[in-house]
């Protein structure tokens, strides 16, 4: 994650709500491109529903082996500790299922077919009611890792829910209820966070090999503006769905 791609940077927050609040659903996996995007885009709300008893699962696309600025770093190195800060972000969430890593290398991911086939095979073996993700169809994304790992997420849907598709898996198929997109252009659904804010902010700060591209660290040691940008923008999101803080989705609800 760099700076230019920070999540956190300001913008003007609309939604139209269509549905809020989701009943807790028993299952749930969240499909990231890299470690850290979970957390940034529904931590919150993972950690609401894992407070409520849901079965929280993770999956990695990626590496996060070129997620540093040290460009003498070494990356076997990076990717082992990368697990273990999303594996430490799981645990501040309060997930108790699957933490998943598909391992393609960073920045390289492809939607192609074996990589549809590897999340398929994750959806049919944790069996999830609802199912997060990147939207892969937001305007003007530059870093094309989110935008397949939101294709494979898409994708992965369609695959694992129909049996003809990969049966040597050798898996039941399976269709979850509900799909949620986060870093939508257009969210018709709002999930209120009030009380999980810290929770979203601990599974954040466990990715301490982030800290200095995307939390500034070096300007700020104690992370209070990284604190508060987290907050700010589930304050705006909050003020734009009717609730005090919230984390905003785009819901496909026609699986």
């Amino acid at each position: 994650m760099t700076e230019a791609q920070n999540p956190l940077t300001p913008a003007p927050v609309t939604i139209s709500v269509r549905t809020a609040n989701l009943p807790t659903p028993t299952s749930a996996l969240a499909i990231g491109a890299h470690p850290d995007d979970v957390d940034f885009g529904c931590g919150a709300t993972l950690a609401k529903w894992a407070a409520e008893g849901c079965v929280v699962n993770v999956l990695v696309c990626t590496d996060g082996s070129k997620g540093t600025w040290d460009p003498a770093a070494d990356e076997a190195a990076l990717v082992t500790t990368r697990q273990h800060e999303q594996r430490r972000a799981a645990e501040a969430l309060g997930a108790t299922g699957r933490i998943g890593f598909l391992g393609y290398t960073d920045g390289e991911l492809d939607s192609d077919l074996t990589a549809r086939a590897h999340v398929a095979r994750f959806i049919r073996e944790t069996t999830p009611a609802v199912i997060l993700g990147h939207d892969p169809w937001k305007r003007y994304r530059l870093h094309p890792d989110h935008r397949h790992a939101g294709l494979l997420t898409t994708e992965g849907v369609v695959a694992a829910r129909d049996p003809k598709f990969f049966p040597d898996q050798s898996l039941a198929h399976h269709r979850p209820e509900l799909l949620l997109l986060w870093e939508a252009d257009e969210p018709d659904h709002v999930e209120d966070v009030q009380g999980f804010i810290n929770h979203k902010v601990q599974a954040l700060l466990s990715h301490e090999s982030q800290f200095e591209s995307t939390m500034g660290q070096d300007n700020d040691p104690e992370l209070t503006g990284f604190r508060r940008r987290v907050e700010a923008k589930l304050e705006a999101a909050g003020r734009a769905g009717g609730v005090q803080v919230a984390e905003v989705f785009k819901l496909i609800d026609d699986l």
